[in-house]
């Protein structure tokens, strides 16, 4: 298989070039993408860089990791490779390991394949506290809007696709920004792609991060919920209806009961200093235990759920 490397450039000239030289002869191609860097990373690369796989792709204005991403991923579609790998060009990721990403993908045992940073205690000492503190509860809140609840570590960006999955993706909709990893994972969910983690450990030095905590803070939770309603429209009701969808429905349903039943049942006692019978608190609480136990069933069926066979399998027995 032709394999192509995608490396996304913002503020990194002093990284490229070592990023670059550290890829292996296993990769056919390197997209070096010029994200309208303020440092002219593009033009460096060009001047400085002999390695002949090496093409640079200029925007004339910045799009983000995603916009870059999706660029990357269009030529790669159109120049007919069958994996594509992304590299950060700030030096935290390791070349040499690529052909550990790409490994299971030509196996045919998965579609996409991410660093997972979570999967050695000993790589952990060497993560920023606050980065380690983040990502371990951005990894929960992930595994329920994306539904690959065996997955750590959504937000590395070291990752490699196989081109049957890649060619399912809805370019245009992809989150152009930070929220490009994860959107990644829910749109591969909807496309029932295999996706594994690849143990892996980052190098932190010198590199500035260009992600902003608050700004994260205040996109990323409305997303997520926009990705997990979706998620669950066109799994559970849209394409299919299962033992999880009615759960879901008598779930929130019973739940949603108990809770509004006890609470103007609440207001009222209150107002009128009196006190609910046990028979009124039964109405109440009994509803949201079943609801709540049905709740736990269904995402203990949506556990179950996660993609077990590649798309690159289908394809290849057709």
């Amino acid at each position: 298989m032709k394999i192509a490397a995608i490396i996304p450039c913002y503020k990194v000239k002093k990284h490229i070039i070592g990023v670059i030289s550290n890829i292996g002869k296993e990769v056919s191609i390197i997209y070096v993408i010029d994200d309208c860097c303020p440092e002219k990373t593009g033009k460096f690369v060009v001047a400085n860089c002999k390695d002949p796989r090496v093409k640079v792709i200029f925007h004339p204005k910045n799009l983000g990791v995603g916009g870059a991403m999706i660029s990357g991923y269009k030529r790669s579609v159109t120049d007919g490779y069958d994996i594509a790998v992304k590299i950060d060009g700030d030096g935290q990721m390791d070349p040499k390991l690529l052909p550990k990403f790409i490994a299971p993908i030509l196996r045919g045992e998965a579609d996409y394949a991410k660093g997972n940073r979570f999967f050695n205690p000993e790589y952990l000492s060497k993560m920023p506290k606050m980065r380690l503190i983040g990502n371990a509860g951005l990894s929960f809140i992930n595994k329920v809007v994306s539904g690959y609840w065996d997955l750590m570590d959504p937000t590395n960006g070291y990752t490699a696709i196989h081109i049957t999955a890649l060619s399912m993706l809805p370019f245009d909709k992809l989150d152009n920004r930070y929220f490009f990893e994860s959107d990644m994972l829910f749109r591969l969910n909807i496309a029932r792609a295999v996706v594994i983690d690849i143990p892996m450990i980052s190098v932190y030095g010198d590199e500035e991060s260009n992600l902003r905590i608050k700004k994260v803070l205040i996109e990323f939770p409305f997303k997520y919920l926009n990705r997990l309603f979706k998620r669950i429209f066109y799994n559970y009701f849209l394409r299919d209806f299962n033992l999880g969808s009615l759960e879901i429905i008598f779930g929130l349903g019973l739940t949603s009961f108990g809770f509004i039943f006890g609470l103007k049942q609440w207001i009222f006692s209150y107002f009128n200093h009196t006190e609910a019978t046990s028979g009124t608190v039964m109405v109440a609480a009994l509803p949201i235990i079943l609801g709540f136990q049905l709740i736990l069933s269904a995402m203990q069926y949506d556990v179950l759920s996660v993609p077990k066979k590649a798309l690159s399998k289908y394809r290849s027995e057709k």
